[in-house]
Protein backbone atom coordinates (compact mmCIF):
# COMPACT_ATOMS: atom_id res chain seq x y z
CA UNK A 1 0.00 0.00 0.00
CA UNK A 2 1.37 3.43 -0.93
CA UNK A 3 2.54 5.88 1.73
CA UNK A 4 -0.32 8.38 1.17
CA UNK A 5 -2.88 5.66 1.94
CA UNK A 6 -1.06 4.68 5.14
CA UNK A 7 -1.18 8.32 6.26
CA UNK A 8 -4.92 8.44 5.54
CA UNK A 9 -5.45 5.16 7.36
CA UNK A 10 -3.53 6.23 10.47
CA UNK A 11 -5.12 9.69 10.54
CA UNK A 12 -8.65 8.26 10.34
CA UNK A 13 -8.00 5.61 12.98
CA UNK A 14 -6.44 8.22 15.28
CA UNK A 15 -9.30 10.72 15.21
CA UNK A 16 -12.02 8.03 15.32
CA UNK A 17 -10.41 6.35 18.33
CA UNK A 18 -9.75 9.69 20.02
CA UNK A 19 -13.34 10.85 19.67
CA UNK A 20 -14.67 7.42 20.66
CA UNK A 21 -12.78 7.71 23.95
CA UNK A 22 -13.91 11.31 24.41
CA UNK A 23 -17.61 10.68 23.70
CA UNK A 24 -17.59 7.55 25.87
CA UNK A 25 -16.05 9.55 28.72
CA UNK A 26 -18.84 12.16 28.61
CA UNK A 27 -21.51 9.49 27.92
CA UNK A 28 -22.62 11.10 24.67
CA UNK A 29 -24.41 8.08 23.20
CA UNK A 30 -25.64 9.99 20.17
CA UNK A 31 -22.11 10.61 18.92
CA UNK A 32 -20.99 7.13 19.93
CA UNK A 33 -23.67 6.01 17.48
CA UNK A 34 -22.11 8.24 14.83
CA UNK A 35 -18.70 6.80 15.71
CA UNK A 36 -20.12 3.34 14.99
CA UNK A 37 -21.36 4.60 11.61
CA UNK A 38 -17.94 6.13 10.87
CA UNK A 39 -16.26 2.81 11.69
CA UNK A 40 -18.60 0.98 9.29
CA UNK A 41 -17.87 3.54 6.54
CA UNK A 42 -14.14 3.34 7.28
CA UNK A 43 -14.08 -0.44 6.84
CA UNK A 44 -16.35 -0.26 3.80
CA UNK A 45 -14.01 2.17 2.04
CA UNK A 46 -10.88 0.33 3.19
CA UNK A 47 -11.94 -3.15 2.12
CA UNK A 48 -13.42 -2.08 -1.22
CA UNK A 49 -10.52 0.22 -2.17
CA UNK A 50 -8.97 -2.24 -4.63
CA UNK A 51 -12.25 -2.10 -6.58
CA UNK A 52 -13.14 1.56 -6.12
CA UNK A 53 -9.60 3.03 -6.36
CA UNK A 54 -10.74 6.35 -4.94
CA UNK A 55 -8.23 9.15 -5.46
CA UNK A 56 -6.31 10.54 -2.49
CA UNK A 57 -8.19 13.83 -2.93
CA UNK A 58 -11.56 12.12 -2.65
CA UNK A 59 -10.44 10.09 0.37
CA UNK A 60 -9.15 13.24 2.09
CA UNK A 61 -12.43 15.00 1.30
CA UNK A 62 -14.32 12.19 3.06
CA UNK A 63 -11.80 12.24 5.92
CA UNK A 64 -12.31 15.98 6.42
CA UNK A 65 -16.06 15.42 6.62
CA UNK A 66 -15.65 12.69 9.26
CA UNK A 67 -13.37 14.91 11.32
CA UNK A 68 -15.69 17.92 11.00
CA UNK A 69 -18.64 15.75 12.05
CA UNK A 70 -16.81 14.61 15.18
CA UNK A 71 -15.65 18.15 15.98
CA UNK A 72 -19.19 19.41 15.35
CA UNK A 73 -20.56 17.60 18.36
CA UNK A 74 -17.54 17.86 20.63
CA UNK A 75 -15.63 21.11 20.11
CA UNK A 76 -17.03 23.95 22.20
CA UNK A 77 -16.97 27.36 20.48
CA UNK A 78 -18.49 30.39 22.19
CA UNK A 79 -20.21 28.28 24.84
CA UNK A 80 -21.86 25.87 22.40
CA UNK A 81 -20.81 22.94 20.22
CA UNK A 82 -19.27 23.74 16.83
CA UNK A 83 -22.40 22.55 15.00
CA UNK A 84 -24.32 25.50 16.49
CA UNK A 85 -21.75 28.08 15.42
CA UNK A 86 -23.45 30.87 13.48
CA UNK A 87 -21.63 31.67 10.23
CA UNK A 88 -23.58 34.02 7.95
CA UNK A 89 -26.96 35.60 8.84
CA UNK A 90 -29.07 34.34 5.92
CA UNK A 91 -32.32 33.42 7.68
CA UNK A 92 -33.15 33.99 11.35
CA UNK A 93 -36.13 33.25 13.57
CA UNK A 94 -36.48 33.38 17.33
CA UNK A 95 -35.21 29.82 17.80
CA UNK A 96 -33.29 29.04 14.63
CA UNK A 97 -30.45 30.40 12.53
CA UNK A 98 -29.18 29.87 8.97
CA UNK A 99 -26.30 29.60 8.12
CA UNK A 100 -24.88 27.47 10.93
CA UNK A 101 -21.83 25.22 10.84
CA UNK A 102 -24.19 22.22 10.92
CA UNK A 103 -25.74 23.23 7.58
CA UNK A 104 -22.36 24.01 6.05
CA UNK A 105 -21.03 20.55 6.97
CA UNK A 106 -24.17 18.90 5.54
CA UNK A 107 -23.75 20.80 2.26
CA UNK A 108 -20.05 19.94 2.15
CA UNK A 109 -20.67 16.21 2.65
CA UNK A 110 -23.26 15.85 -0.11
CA UNK A 111 -21.11 17.95 -2.43
CA UNK A 112 -18.39 15.31 -1.86
CA UNK A 113 -20.88 12.42 -2.16
CA UNK A 114 -21.67 13.59 -5.72
CA UNK A 115 -18.02 13.00 -6.64
CA UNK A 116 -18.00 9.62 -4.86
CA UNK A 117 -21.05 8.47 -6.84
CA UNK A 118 -19.63 9.87 -10.08
CA UNK A 119 -16.33 8.06 -9.52
CA UNK A 120 -18.17 4.77 -8.98
CA UNK A 121 -20.37 5.21 -12.05
CA UNK A 122 -18.24 6.87 -14.69
CA UNK A 123 -16.46 3.72 -15.86
CA UNK A 124 -19.79 2.01 -16.55
CA UNK A 125 -21.49 4.78 -18.48
CA UNK A 126 -22.33 4.61 -22.15
CA UNK A 127 -20.72 7.49 -24.07
CA UNK A 128 -24.03 8.11 -25.85
CA UNK A 129 -25.91 8.74 -22.59
CA UNK A 130 -27.27 12.22 -22.02
CA UNK A 131 -24.69 13.95 -19.79
CA UNK A 132 -27.22 16.15 -17.98
CA UNK A 133 -29.57 13.25 -17.30
CA UNK A 134 -26.69 11.29 -15.74
CA UNK A 135 -25.62 14.30 -13.65
CA UNK A 136 -29.19 14.86 -12.42
CA UNK A 137 -29.39 11.19 -11.39
CA UNK A 138 -26.04 11.50 -9.59
CA UNK A 139 -27.30 14.61 -7.75
CA UNK A 140 -30.56 12.90 -6.77
CA UNK A 141 -28.62 9.85 -5.55
CA UNK A 142 -26.56 12.13 -3.31
CA UNK A 143 -29.73 13.74 -1.92
CA UNK A 144 -31.18 10.25 -1.37
CA UNK A 145 -28.14 9.23 0.67
CA UNK A 146 -28.68 12.45 2.64
CA UNK A 147 -32.22 11.24 3.35
CA UNK A 148 -30.77 8.05 4.86
CA UNK A 149 -28.61 10.25 7.09
CA UNK A 150 -31.74 12.02 8.35
CA UNK A 151 -33.36 8.64 9.09
CA UNK A 152 -30.30 7.74 11.18
CA UNK A 153 -30.67 11.01 13.09
CA UNK A 154 -34.37 10.21 13.59
CA UNK A 155 -33.40 6.80 15.03
CA UNK A 156 -31.19 8.61 17.54
CA UNK A 157 -34.17 10.71 18.62
CA UNK A 158 -36.39 7.62 18.95
CA UNK A 159 -34.02 5.48 20.98
CA UNK A 160 -31.98 7.94 23.05
CA UNK A 161 -33.27 10.06 25.92
CA UNK A 162 -31.27 13.10 24.89
CA UNK A 163 -29.80 14.15 21.54
CA UNK A 164 -28.61 17.35 19.90
CA UNK A 165 -30.41 16.58 16.65
CA UNK A 166 -32.94 19.39 16.93
CA UNK A 167 -36.52 19.56 15.73
CA UNK A 168 -38.46 19.89 12.50
CA UNK A 169 -36.66 23.05 11.35
CA UNK A 170 -33.27 21.43 11.87
CA UNK A 171 -34.23 18.32 9.88
CA UNK A 172 -35.64 20.29 6.96
CA UNK A 173 -32.71 22.68 6.85
CA UNK A 174 -30.41 19.66 6.85
CA UNK A 175 -32.27 18.34 3.79
CA UNK A 176 -32.06 21.75 2.12
CA UNK A 177 -28.32 21.89 2.88
CA UNK A 178 -27.80 18.37 1.53
CA UNK A 179 -29.60 19.37 -1.67
CA UNK A 180 -27.64 22.61 -2.08
CA UNK A 181 -24.37 20.69 -1.66
CA UNK A 182 -25.45 18.08 -4.22
CA UNK A 183 -26.48 20.78 -6.74
CA UNK A 184 -23.13 22.55 -6.35
CA UNK A 185 -21.34 19.24 -6.83
CA UNK A 186 -23.29 18.50 -10.01
CA UNK A 187 -22.61 21.98 -11.39
CA UNK A 188 -18.88 21.63 -10.70
CA UNK A 189 -18.86 18.18 -12.35
CA UNK A 190 -20.62 19.65 -15.40
CA UNK A 191 -18.07 22.48 -15.57
CA UNK A 192 -15.15 20.07 -15.22
CA UNK A 193 -16.43 17.75 -17.94
CA UNK A 194 -17.00 20.72 -20.24
CA UNK A 195 -13.47 22.03 -19.54
CA UNK A 196 -11.95 18.65 -20.43
CA UNK A 197 -13.72 18.69 -23.77
CA UNK A 198 -12.66 22.27 -24.47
Amino acid sequence: MKKSLWILLIFNLAYILGFAIYYASIKNYEFLGYIALLVILFFLVTFTYKYTTFSDKLLWALTVWGLLHMLGGGLIVGGAVLYRLQLIPIWITENFYVLRMDQFIHAYLYFVVVFVIWHLLKGNLNKNMNKWLVLIIVGLASVGIGGLNEIIEFMMVLFLDKTGVGGYYNTLWDIVSNTVGAILGVLLLAFMSRSKKG
